[in-house]
């Protein structure tokens, strides 16, 4: 959802100059098959209602990452695609935090394993981008955008920029699986899949033309799905933690321990915590998870037993030794008047 309301503002911004490209004029919007208004509303219910599930249903950080991917792309690239060529390298950090996202998804956190997931699309990129830059560069100059291949007379800069970042690509294996990411056998077939676009991208710099071009774009498209796969069937579960969803379920769900017989002493603790009174609670009489009820709210409705005596058993001793010393004491008649209100 966020995705697509970052593609639709870039696309409204980018109307007139949409209308002047070949591979673009029979967008939506520049056709006039969607009004300005329709695509708006459209941008800003994906932008606000992706931006809500993702913090309501995912985490904050997730949320985050999409939002404020939003403005880099519509607010960032978009603009600076009619400025400067550097537009190419701000997408390329664009493409590249959809991976964060999910790593941001899964883990709660980012750290530098997600980060292998980023780089990996970004530097797929820019062959991916340089190879089209050159293949519609006469498309590019009337839709009066700045790429690198319109200030690049042979095509030499261009496909040096493409071959530098499909050579980054080659060791990524291998750091994936050195950070315990992914196997062994990872390692070797990424460098084997990335070796086929460096090739593709040392061709085109060999030979800046069209053919050479069309080729490394064609290897691009092969190589990113390849990657994912590959990376997807080698993988290392990683683990993970989610402190923030611990709720008081959990507690009511918890393996049950050894009871033990309550002293007085651990009558007071109970108390005083709750929780541990809950969590013994479980552990007696198999509660299901009850969010909202506490076991001190149960203590109105279930005898006391349930809060001191691992069994009944053990309550119905320690009631007789109870009764026993409060007869020696004199007390007996209180007491044993307490002890069959509790039986």
């Amino acid at each position: 959802m966020t995705a697509s309301a970052a593609n639709t503002f870039n696309q409204l911004i980018e109307i007139k100059n949409d209308a002047l490209m070949k591979r673009t004029m029979n967008r939506p919007l520049p056709s006039g098959r969607i009004s300005r208004a329709g695509a708006l509303a459209f941008a800003l219910s994906m932008g606000v209602g992706g931006g809500a599930i993702l913090n309501y249903k995912v985490n904050g950080l997730t949320a985050a990452l999409g939002v404020g991917n939003i403005g880099l792309y519509a607010l960032v690239y978009t603009p600076l695609k009619q400025i400067s060529i550097v537009n190419t390298w701000v997408g390329a950090i664009v493409g590249a935090i959809p991976p964060l996202m999910g790593w941001a998804a899964a883990r709660g956190t980012l750290d530098f394993n997600g980060g292998i997931l980023a780089a990996g699309l970004y530097y797929w990129q820019m062959p991916h981008f340089f190879s089209l830059a050159w293949l519609c560069k006469a498309d590019y100059a009337a839709g009066g955008y700045q790429m690198i291949s319109l200030k690049d007379v042979t095509g030499k800069r261009t496909a040096a920029a493409a071959t530098r970042n499909a050579l980054c690509l080659l060791p990524l294996g291998y750091v994936a699986y050195a950070c315990d990411l992914t196997t062994l056998p990872f390692a070797f077939e990424s460098a084997a899949i990335s070796a086929y676009m460096a090739v593709q991208s040392i061709r085109f710099y060999m030979d800046p033309t069209t053919p050479t071009a069309r080729s490394l774009f064609r290897a691009s498209l092969v190589h990113l799905p390849l990657l994912m796969v590959a990376m997807m069937l080698h993988r290392i579960p990683q683990s993970t933690s989610h402190p923030q969803t611990t709720s008081h379920s959990t507690h009511l769900h918890s393996s049950h321990p050894t009871p033990t017989p309550a002293s007085d002493d651990d009558s007071h603790d109970d108390q005083e915590h709750p929780q541990a009174t809950s969590y013994s609670l479980s552990s007696r009489v198999n509660l299901p998870a009850l969010p909202t009820l506490s076991a001190l709210d149960l203590q109105d409705y279930l005898p006391p037993q349930f809060f001191s005596c691992p069994s009944r058993a053990t309550c119905e001793k320690d009631n007789h030794i109870d009764h026993k010393e409060n007869q020696a004491n004199g007390t007996g008649t209180t007491e044993s008047n307490s002890t069959a209100v509790r039986k």
